[in-house]
């Protein structure tokens, strides 16, 4: 059984998100917090004959181990992993930590103190690799707020690209939100980041965390969600893509299919997340989630996992999937009904601009998450040209601080030099205009350019 997928979790977001994952597929397989298979009624839940392989490799005792690999700059996030719930599943090598934090610096990420544990990083890595079959690809987590997610992050994924050059590599990636700051050189680093993500990543998923907290705010009721909160909802999305890999249904997707079907032209590769329904526990006896309820409810501008508004572009391609009790019928008819709805807007030269996965395992939320179990649940990944909303914001902000060079000695005197700003900046201008062409009507347009 191959297809394998190799997970890495980079700097604080990534961990924290990692966590919340590892706990979902744990529960999706039947595997202890141990890594042993649980056993109910005498029957072994879980193992290997539910697929688990994608995610879990396992070893000779009989337990199952993550294919996963954390990697942070400074210890405490990942020292919460050693400590915690399940830190019985994790091989010790799965989780380095160094001893200097790159202090919310891309330059000390990618440079000065990522360049000393990039190497032991890969050898880790191509361990994992050479436990799989058939490796399918690397699903990376990271943000591009902070020093570590951005400028290791970037470092891991070039690396990857020339170690593993075929094998996709997709990205869920924090973006800085619009209001909420954790720091003020963050559009430093989103800038530098993105500028490696357009080269070396093959499918990014875009979350930021104020659109989370809204949704957790509006649909779940919740008045001060924490971290953890955010976390679940973001993992039922990755589980979602992954479902088909790991377990059967009807119409299975891979994750090379994302690629397929989702990228028009190479830089155009940053997705719309959103899932539905995402409702409490009170709310959903009282609810009838019809198939079409929650097509609907994906398609939505407050169901989005970025704080981006889907009227103000045009979808160039969205790949819906269904995960429980649904009928490929029940998914035409939706389908049918989106489209004739007038927010939901199509480029012109993509006339079906739909993928469906069907998927007959249930979700299931974490014990004590809030949200609440239902029958059939859907996520919607989407490439709209909408997206770029986010880029303009984070360019705004980048050419303030630039204008006047503030904290740039920061990033020089970690070894960076200042061309590099300019040519990161220069390279989401370019997006920006190819996010523009692409959406705009008229079949006699030029194809956007491809910076190569």
């Amino acid at each position: 059984m191959g297809r394998e997928v190799i997970s890495l979790h980079i700097g604080q977001a990534g961990a924290q998100i990692g966590s919340s994952c590892w706990e979902l597929f744990c529960l999706e397989h039947g595997i202890g917090k141990d890594g042993a298979p649980i056993h109910k009624d005498g029957k072994t839940i879980g193992g290997q004959d539910q697929s688990g392989g994608t995610f879990f490799g396992e070893t000779a005792s009989g337990k199952f181990v993550p294919r996963a690999l954390y990697i942070d700059l400074e210890p405490t996030c990942i020292d919460e992993v050693r400590t915690g719930e399940y830190k019985d599943l994790f091989h010790p090598e799965q989780l380095m930590s160094g001893k200097e934090d790159a202090a919310n610096n891309y330059a000390r990420g990618h440079y000065t103190v990522g360049k000393e544990v990039i190497d032991q990083a890969m050898d880790r890595i191509r361990k994992i690799v050479d436990g799989c079959s058939a490796l399918q690809g690397f699903a990376v987590f990271h943000s591009v707020g902070g020093g570590t997610g951005s400028g290791l992050g970037s470092l891991l994924l070039e690396r990857l690209s020339v170690d593993y050059g075929k094998k996709s590599k997709i990205c869920y990636t924090v973006f800085p939100s619009p209001k909420i700051a954790t720091a003020v050189v963050e559009p430093y680093n989103s800038v530098l980041s993105t500028h490696s993500l357009l080269e070396h990543a093959e499918v990014v998923n875009v979350l930021d965390n104020e659109a989370v907290y809204g949704i957790c705010k509006n649909n779940l009721d919740i008045q001060r969600p924490s971290y953890l909160n955010l976390n679940r909802l973001i993992c039922q999305v990755i589980s979602a893509m992954t479902a088909s890999i790991r377990f059967d249904g009807q119409l299975n997707v891979d994750i090379n299919e994302f690629q397929t079907n989702l990228v028009p032209y190479p830089r155009i590769h940053f997705m719309l997340a959103s899932y539905a329904p995402i409702i409490s526990a009170e709310k959903a006896m009282r609810e009838k989630q019809s198939t079409n309820d929650i097509t609907i409810q994906a398609f939505d501008a407050q169901s989005m996992m970025a704080k981006c508004d889907p009227r103000h572009g045009k979808y160039m391609a969205t790949c819906l999937l269904y995960r429980g009790d649904v009928t490929p019928k029940d998914v035409n008819g939706a389908i049918q009904l989106v489209k004739s709805k007038r927010a939901v807007q199509f480029v012109d030269w993509c006339p079906t601009g739909f993928k469906t996965g069907i998927n007959s395992l249930q979700m299931i939320p974490p014990p004590g998450s809030e949200i609440a179990k239902v029958e059939r649940s859907v996520c919607m990944v989407a490439n709209s040209t909408a997206i770029s909303e986010v880029f303009h914001r984070i360019d705004q902000k980048f050419d303030l601080m630039y204008s006047k060079r503030a904290f740039v000695h920061w990033f020089v005197g970690e070894g960076m030099e200042e061309g590099e700003f300019s040519e990161a900046r220069e390279d989401l201008a370019a997006l920006e205009k190819d996010y523009e062409e692409v959406g705009a009507d008229g079949t006699a347009e030029a194809e956007p350019e491809e910076g190569f």
